[in-house]
């Protein structure tokens, strides 16, 4: 590991960063901590979180707003790779931490310190999506990572933080492990570790259940310019804001709720509930969007691309170079998604009705079946022929 001199730790205010504020300094030697805690549209006052950082022994506590860079620099990005890992997850969680782990560099750089830190455990995905980014962005800082090595317990690591004056919680903690930003919420842990138990209704907070959900469809435009979300209904909003409503909207009618078995990175298989309303329907309308305005080949092609990028941003890769390389095709096949999707929201659903595009390939005249058709229906014979002579050759071959 190496000693530390001055170190930029991600703190979420939690038991475990705040336990590892003295920690580091009292069994690791490290002379000063730094916290920072990253807005990402978590929707909760960081201030409270600023200040129990310093009483635990930071030297400074730093809260920054990430919520706008998030959404350009990877939601947006994410969208346009229709990245579902395991073509169900939208990577809400995922995609802030290459962000976080940039912040944390980009502070260690202005500060003149010499590692970061988390407070992640040596179980989960986040410890290898931190890890692998900050080698990335800067591979001669040094990472720490207290609770994948101090072995204590939830209760142990509230008693060790008590010796340092660190309050226990004074209400019963929720049995889940909830993390949420603007894209959406993870909740693992608790009674949903039975793959069989079916979530009660209190861990959402961004869906309404179906029971609660209105009794009449609503209809909603998104519009497109070049694969990246721009307005709702005709309205043009800013990034922060499009996600804000579409969240509102489309949560109200109780759609974005992923209920799933998924393989982390580490080898094992957990059981994850997310809510995503925005995001996830983002996808699906960008996805049909495509459908419309890029060419057969292109799409079909795209879509293992699509599967091997949201691979790469859930194994930690956002900074590798293949998910560079794959951004640049995906770039240049946005530059005819242009155009306007609609979906209809109704009970937990969310359907896309109808689509249109200034770039449209949709050719009416060859597609319809009325006196307008323009299709040369003779022409069909002599392309069957060619298309099937090898499979009729082989057949010929093996059969005799």
């Amino acid at each position: 590991m190496g000693r530390a001199e001055k170190v930029i730790l991600a703190y979420s205010g939690g038991v475990d960063t705040s336990v590892c504020i003295p920690y580091l300094k009292a069994e690791w030697g490290v002379k000063e901590v730094i916290t920072l805690a990253a807005d990402l549209g978590q929707g909760e006052d960081l201030n409270p979180i600023k200040e129990k950082a310093l009483t635990a022994g930071a030297s400074t506590s730093l809260v920054e707003d990430g919520v706008e860079r998030f959404v350009r620099e990877f939601a947006f990005p994410a969208i346009q790779a229709n990245a579902l890992y395991e073509n169900r997850y939208p990577l809400s969680t995922a995609l802030a931490r290459p962000l976080i782990a940039q912040m944390l560099v980009e502070a260690a750089a202005k500060h003149g310190a010499d590692a970061v830190a988390h407070g992640c455990t040596g179980k989960g995905n986040d410890q290898v999506r931190f890890d692998v980014s900050i080698m990335a962005l800067n591979p001669d800082l040094k990472i720490l990572a207290p609770a994948r090595e101090w072995g204590m317990s939830r209760e142990d690591a509230i008693a060790y933080g008590e010796r340092f004056g660190i309050e226990a919680p004074v209400k019963k903690s929720s049995p889940y492990s909830i993390d949420q930003n603007l894209l959406g919420r993870s909740i693992e842990a608790g009674a949903l570790e039975d793959p069989m138990v079916e979530p009660p209704e209190e861990v959402y907070s961004m869906t309404c259940s179906i029971e609660e959900t209105p009794d009449k469809a609503e209809y909603i435009d998104i519009g497109f310019e070049k694969g990246i979300p721009v307005s709702v209904n005709g309205i043009k909003y800013e990034p922060v804001a499009l996600i804000e409503t579409l969240n509102e909207q489309i949560g109200h009618h109780g759609f974005g709720r992923i209920d799933m078995i998924e393989n982390r990175v580490v080898g094992i298989k957990s059981r994850e509930i997310y809510e995503a309303p925005a995001l996830l329907a983002l996808i699906l309308a960008h996805r049909d969007l495509e459908s419309l305005t890029l060419t057969a080949d292109v799409t079909q092609y795209k879509r293992g691309i699509e599967d091997t990028y949201s691979q790469l941003i859930y194994r930690g890769l956002w900074y590798s170079p293949l998910k560079q390389a794959l951004e640049g095709f995906i770039q240049q096949t946005q530059e005819r998604v242009t155009g306007t999707v609609r979906l209809k929201l109704f009970k937990g659903n969310a359907m896309i009705v109808g689509r249109q595009s200034e770039n449209s390939l949709y050719a009416s005249d060859l597609a319809t079946y009325g006196s307008e058709d323009e299709f040369d229906h003779k022409a069909a014979e002599g392309f069957i022929y060619i298309w099937g002579l090898p499979t009729k050759v082989w057949s010929k071959f093996t059969q005799s």
